[in-house]
């Protein structure tokens, strides 16, 4: 059985505690490989690599750090099948998917490597009084942790501009998909990256996460993930004063008026309920649908719905993967038996999915819930799995009070082909991101986050590459 190392300095290192934890593959529901169990000792070792390498490397001309990262793009763009398939077994996604994911990392480290080709100091003047220049200089050592629904995509979103801006990295991917993470320490080395300037240290969150979060020397943490997981990185770091990005839930609505292009609106809505199995924090979950039309985009949307087919992720034909584990497998079901208790009417779905020779992996059928109230628990808290609430409204006025009434903002998504209402309610939403008449059309030059609950910060572009930096105002008086 495989194990996993630690790659610190540019070398694998097993965990000093020389103990290991199970990395299950969801479709099966057996262990088939293992994790280094590392704790503040691992964390130590990778930050004293890092802040060896952080002279050499945050003074090192941008053109160079961009060959490095382009060439990592270059390298993952190479393997997309092996890392694909590492991701598919690992997560319990679509290979199809996974394989999109793969370009799409590439695609981060393609992006911040000409990012760090122009990324400048900025100069204003006062009428002929002063200069002023802004220089944009690298943290030092920074913490990057990601979470477990899109692996590769969401490790490389945060590396990649720290990396780009002059930083170093220690950087911890979930414990519940490890792999590709390790495998990209490998195409680091062939890429040419320093030793020391990346370091990524598995295991579990309460001992890395926190060891991590807890160094007095490194000076910021890029996470995403849970939000009481958030709120807990914020009670260390913020009395610490480090600089704190956290990009945290989602419970997004998908608001559909009547004068939608009704037959997009039903299959992008499906779409965005459903892919990675709900795993994604910018899923639709709840469908608020103008009265007028709501039985017929029912009957639409169920009858779409219908057509997934949940099964062995590493088919082509497969829609709907595995849950990523066994414990979140029992919480997504948890929510469905709540709805029932809360008075919703299951009217899709909602069992669990045992595909031939694969009885042990843990698979539920994409569920549809109609009946249930706007603020009841299945409407409020998220589920992140194959769940969607369908709901009724008669005004917009009542959609907006409905799509605002969570303690989350992250996303939203607006059809209608009423252009002044498409902006109005856009305006409206409390929501870091909206879609009008779209799902997940995404541009890397765009900020990324949330409002309330669902984060601090935003993440994207130059928001990115401004947070990695500190910046220091220079006053010239003439």
């Amino acid at each position: 059985m495989k194990k996993l190392a630690n790659y610190i300095d540019g070398v694998d290192f097993a965990p000093i505690s020389n103990h290991y934890i199970n990395n299950f593959n969801p479709s099966t529901g057996d262990v088939y490989s293992l994790i280094p169990d590392s704790d503040e000792r691992d964390v130590e070792m990778a930050y004293e690599a890092a802040e060896k390498a952080f002279e050499t490397w945050s003074k090192s001309p941008s053109e160079k750090r961009f060959k490095i990262l382009n060439r990592i793009a270059e390298l993952i763009d190479l393997k997309n099948e092996e890392l694909a398939l590492a991701e598919s077994i690992d997560q319990g996604k679509p290979i199809w998917l996974a394989k999109t994911e793969m370009t799409r990392s590439a695609q981060n480290f393609r992006f911040f490597a000409t990012a760090a080709m122009q990324f400048n100091s900025e100069s204003h003047t006062m009428e002929g009084h002063a200069i002023n220049y802004t220089i944009k200089s690298p943290i030092g050592v920074v913490g990057c942790i990601s979470p477990w629904n899109l692996p590769l995509y969401l490790f490389s979103w945060k590396i990649a501009p720290a990396l780009a801006t002059g930083n170093c990295v220690v950087a911890k991917p979930s414990e519940i998909t490890p792999m590709t993470a390790y495998l990209l320490g490998e195409i680091c080395n062939e890429a040419g990256l320093p030793k020391g300037v990346l370091n990524i240290v598995h295991g579990l969150g309460p001992k890395v996460g926190n060891a991590m979060v807890s160094h007095p020397n490194i000076k910021a943490i890029s996470f995403t993930g849970g939000t009481a997981t958030g709120k807990h990185i914020a009670s260390i770091a913020a009395p610490m004063f480090k600089k704190l990005s956290l990009e945290l839930g989602g419970k997004n609505p998908n608001l559909i008026f009547a004068d939608c292009d009704f037959n997009k609106a039903v299959k992008e809505s499906v779409r965005s309920s459903f892919l990675n199995q709900g795993e994604i924090c910018l899923c639709g979950s709840r469908i608020l649908i103008e009265r007028s039309i709501y039985e017929k985009f029912k009957t639409a949307f169920v009858a779409e719905v219908q057509t997934y087919t949940v099964g062995n992720p590493l088919l082509d034909e497969t829609k709907i993967g595995a849950i990523v584990s066994q414990a979140h497998f029992e919480k997504v079901l948890s929510y469905i038996e709540l709805a029932k208790q809360e008075g919703g009417n299951i009217i899709c779905g909602g069992t669990v999915v045992k595909p031939e020779g694969l009885k042990n992996g843990w698979y539920i059928s994409p569920t549809v819930i109609e009946n249930l109230s706007y603020d009841c628990r299945c409407n409020q808290e998220e589920i992140f799995g194959p769940v969607v609430t369908l709901t009724p409204f008669d005004t917009e006025e009542e959609a907006l009070m409905m799509a605002n009434s969570t303690p989350y903002g992250l996303a939203c998504s607006v059809w209608t082909e009423n252009l002044t209402k498409a902006h109005r309610v856009a305006g409206a939403i409390q929501s870091g991101i909206v879609w009008i008449n779209c799902w997940l059309l995404r541009d890397l030059r765009t900020p990324f986050g949330g409002m309330k609950q669902s984060g601090v910060g935003r993440e994207g572009g130059w928001n990115a590459m401004n947070f990695f930096t500190e910046q220091k105002n220079v006053c010239v008086k003439l």
